[in-house]
């Protein structure tokens, strides 16, 4: 009850506290991040064929060079591509 009465009392106070937390809560608002996914910057990127069937050459010849090649056109800001393909590593 001792806030209530103290709200009663000095309304002014609580309409200024009201008007500071819409003004927050809106610049809050403005100020917050739009794209769903945030940028991440990860500096490598591993990805690991295994295929028991294959050569390592076979393996370079149909899957590794692929991958480089679709890796390059699709995804942005690649500077670099490295590859081994090595025979009997899982």
């Amino acid at each position: 009850m001792g806030l209530v009465r103290y709200a009663l009392k000095i309304r002014n106070s609580f309409f200024v506290l009201a008007l500071a937390i819409l003004f927050l809560g809106g610049s809050a608002i403005v100020s917050m991040p739009k794209d769903v996914f945030p940028v991440v910057d990860i500096p490598v990127v591993t990805i690991i064929w295994s295929h028991s069937g294959l050569s390592a050459k076979e393996m370079e010849q149909r899957i590794t060079t692929y991958t480089e090649i679709v890796l390059g056109n699709n995804v942005k800001g690649v500077r670099d591509i490295e590859s081994q393909t090595l025979q009997g590593s899982v």
